[in-house]
């Protein structure tokens, strides 16, 4: 069954957003404005950007840092971090190949095209956003730091991601947060019993 994978419209300053991670200081939620103003990267197509670090993990739903963005901070441990993330939102790539990230490009054309069943366009823009985060990123590696606990967030917001407008554009299938709205009308020649029967009765559904 085709399945999708994150990619970008423009995915030229990939390797430098990492390179500027590294230098910049950790702020304490990832905005649009931090992006610009602290990392430089302006265009309104580098806005993705936060989106896929969302997809990789680097940050939680809200944009905060996680744990494992304070690897991004390390020379040692960035590229090998970057890796690690890479197999987890490509997973469905390395299943079908474990060395998705060694293929040449007709080669990685091909596998995509046969995990996520696209056209031309669209597999090629998966693998051109595939590529740019495999040339910032060092498979060979492994993280000579631990995540930084003090950045980590709680683990169920850190490893939630939820699914916004931007994170929608990359085409990942995330995990939205569902919120019902339940409506009770209630009879208007009831007595006070009747209210709190039925009250009674909702709150051992859902109890």
């Amino acid at each position: 069954m085709p399945v999708e994978l994150p990619y970008l419209a423009s995915y030229k300053n990939v390797k430098t957003l990492f390179e500027k991670i590294r230098s910049a200081r950790v702020p304490d939620v990832f905005t649009t404005g931090y992006l610009a103003d602290t990392l430089g990267l302006k265009s309104s197509g580098d806005r993705a950007l936060i989106a896929l670090l969302k997809v990789l993990r680097f940050l939680d739903s809200a944009g905060r840092p996680t744990g494992t963005y304070s690897l991004l901070k390390h020379d040692k441990s960035a590229k090998a971090a970057i890796a690690e993330a890479i197999r987890t939102a490509y997973a469905p790539l390395f299943a079908a190949n474990e060395n998705a990230h060694q293929l040449l490009p007709d080669e990685l054309k091909g596998l995509i095209g046969q995990v996520a069943g696209l056209d031309k366009t669209m597999t090629q823009r998966i693998m051109y956003t595939f590529r740019a985060l495999c040339g910032a990123a060092d498979f060979a590696a492994t993280p000579s730091l631990q995540p930084d606990k003090e950045l980590q967030q709680d683990k169920g917001k850190g490893d939630e991601i939820q699914e916004g407008p931007e994170t929608a554009a990359l085409r990942k299938g995330l995990r939205p947060d569902f919120h019902y709205n339940i409506q009770v009308h209630l009879p208007t020649n009831g007595s006070e019993e009747t209210y709190i029967n039925i009250f009674n009765a909702i709150r051992k559904v859902f109890k």
